[in-house]
Parts: C-alpha cells; sequence; structure tokens
C-alpha cells in the first residue's frame, strides 16, 4: 500500500511540463513495465513469470540495511505481481500489486533510497519526494547506451537526474545534496528494468563513507 501511495504522489501532474520531461516520467513509471513477461520468462529455471533483482547497499543510516539482497517479483494468474525481499535464508514480503500500475520494483527502490537519504540528512522526505518529481520534469538527463544481457548488447536508455543539484536548500543537505539517481530501461529487458541506481559520494575529509544503493536485474543462470 505506501508503494502504491508513493506512485501516486510522484505521478500526481506527471502529464505537464515540457515533451522531454514527460518522456522521461514515461520512461520511468511505465504502466506497461509487465507486458509480456509471460512470454520471456515462461521457461525460466526461476520459477514461471518471476524476475529477480539483485540489490546492493552501502552507507545507509542503519547500517542493518547495507549489504547484498535478491527482490524476487512474480506476476500472478490474476494479474497481481507480488515482490519478496531475501537475504540468505530469510525472506520477507513486500506486497501485492496490480500489474497495471507497472514494475512496482522502482517505487521500492525510490521509497528506500528517499528513507535512507531523509534518516541521515535531517530532512523531509516529502520536500524530497517533490525535487525528484521536479528533476524529472525539467532536468532529465537522457542517453541512450548499450548493455550486456543474456550474453548480448541490448540497446537501453539511461535517465539521470540529481535533483537537488539547483535546490535552494543545497547547502543544508550537505554531502546529500550530490545525490545522483540513474535508471536504465530497455524495450528488450523483462519488466523494463535493466538497473535502478543511487549514489552519494563521501564528503572529502570527512569520515561519513559514501551512499550507495543499486538494484540490477539478474538474468537467468546468473549467481
Amino acid at each position: 500500500m505506501r508503494i502504491l501511495l508513493l506512485a501516486a504522489l510522484f505521478l500526481l501532474g506527471s502529464g505537464q511540463g515540457p515533451v522531454a520531461a514527460a518522456g522521461a516520467y514515461e520512461l520511468l513509471f511505465r504502466s506497461t513495465a509487465l507486458k509480456g513477461l509471460e512470454a520471456v520468462a515462461a521457461d525460466s529455471e526461476i520459477g514461471q513469470n518471476t524476475l529477480v533483482y539483485h540489490r546492493l547497499v552501502s552507507g545507509a543510516a542503519d547500517r542493518q540495511r547495507d549489504g547484498s539482497y535478491s527482490i524476487g517479483l512474480k506476476v500472478k494468474a490474476d494479474d497481481r505481481v507480488t515482490m519478496t525481499l531475501y537475504q540468505g535464508t530469510r525472506s520477507r514480503g513486500l506486497g501485492e500489486y496490480p500489474a497495471s500500475v507497472g514494475n512496482p520494483v522502482i517505487m521500492y527502490f525510490l521509497e528506500s533510497v528517499l528513507a535512507d537519504i531523509a534518516a541521515q540528512s535531517g530532512g523531509s522526505p516529502f520536500y524530497m519526494r517533490n525535487r525528484i518529481k521536479e528533476a524529472l520534469l525539467k532536468d532529465a538527463q537522457l542517453v541512450p547506451v548499450k548493455r550486456q544481457y543474456r550474453n548480448r548488447d541490448v540497446a537501453a536508455r539511461e535517465v539521470t537526474i540529481r535533483p537537488f543539484l539547483k535546490d535552494k536548500a543545497r547547502e543544508r543537505m550537505g554531502r546529500f545534496s550530490e545525490l545522483a539517481l540513474t535508471v536504465t530501461v530497455s524495450e528488450e529487458i523483462p519488466g523494463w528494468y535493466y538497473s535502478l541506481v543511487a549514489t552519494v559520494p563521501a564528503a572529502a575529509g570527512a569520515s561519513e563513507i559514501g551512499y550507495s544503493h543499486a538494484i540490477t536485474l539478474k538474468a537467468e543462470g546468473e549467481p
């Protein structure tokens, strides 16, 4: 439910702004992201209609959140999508969502990053969410790229935003003002998202380490 609420907040008013900005929004919040998943993943060794993502976090406010995880996303027969977080032998359900909203991994990623950055910077997650939204509408950088998937090059697009680069409260955010969010998407990637990465560099001369949160699709057969 929290992810659906966050999606509504991000998508509210997404039709405004220049054409290029609307294109960036469409790339990130694609309602048809899971279309064709059954045909693509039907022979998967990890289970029918299932995608698995590798999640790696470092520098989180709660260091217990640091580490390597897997996220399993499964499309069910009733067009519902379930997400499960795995770490070692432990697992935790991340909710069930209608497939019509697209791939919920994008909202899980943004929600997790917002929680981490707000906890460390002391800033408001609502304020940060609005800055991310504004950056998508005005300052998103879109670059065509190639990525390796299933031992071949696939055409992809990389969307990068730096939501606090021009923010009036930039100085108060310290090193977190350097937050960069990069999402790589492709028509040739099942589930649409190849990777979702958030980075904050360590402050020069400071004791804090940098922050990194990366979610990357695992191809079948990868460890």
